[in-house]
């Protein structure tokens, strides 16, 4: 009888993996490439692994994929203008998955990753250039709202004063449209009868 089929699988062991190869690497063990970086008069050289650089970057799988043979132990590689620093994050991208690099760094990180064809790399510096537009959109529009809410205070003021002078002058138009005089009291010390209405006056 046969027994069902399980999946065995470890979500550690890729983590791990990438790991031990960047210790690997610092260490200059089982190294197969050097990579010459220069830049302006400034140069450097790292030591690699063929395979994860073939494994993320479809410059250097080309690159090794049409070497005819191996100049020695190590094969040589040649980068102008690439700065030391930027490979230097590459590399460490491209073995732990993840780097920390200034923000103004991160334009040229996209152009390291696009010369060096690497996918994830340039995925990785789109989607943080997104955010951090997006970050200063949205300080541009709090930035905004906030002067908007000031003018807004500023002027109100002003506005409620002249709404509220408007208000008193057509409540004293309201009650005494001729000045007359307000209470029974003052119409009799004026000389006016209060039981005559104002239409008989008017008709005689």
């Amino acid at each position: 009888m046969e027994s069902n089929a399980v999946l065995l699988e470890s979500k550690s062991s890729p983590i791990n993996l990438l790991n031990e190869m960047h210790q690997l690497r610092l260490l200059g063990h089982l190294c197969d490439v050097t990579v010459s970086v220069e830049y302006q008069g400034v140069r450097a050289e790292f030591v690699a692994h063929k395979a994860v650089l073939a494994a993320t970057s479809k410059f250097f799988k080309e690159v090794f994929l049409n070497e005819k043979g191996m100049d020695g132990p190590r094969t040589n590689v040649f980068l102008n203008e690439v700065q030391v620093a930027d490979f230097a994050s590459f590399l460490e991208f491209v073995y732990t998955a993840k780097v920390e690099v200034e923000e103004d760094r991160v334009q040229r990180m996209l152009e390291i990753a696009e010369k060096l064809k690497c996918l994830d790399l340039s995925e990785t510096c789109f989607q943080l250039k997104k955010q951090m537009l997006e970050s200063v959109l949205l300080e541009l529009q709090n930035f905004s709202e906030s002067q908007n809410s000031e003018e807004e205070s500023a002027t109100q003021p002003s506005i409620l004063l002249e709404s509220k002078a408007a208000a008193v002058a057509e409540a004293d138009q309201a009650d005494c449209p001729l000045d007359l005089p307000d209470s029974p009291v003052d119409r009799l010390s004026n000389g006016m009868s209060p039981e005559v209405p104002a239409t008989k006056s008017k008709e005689k």
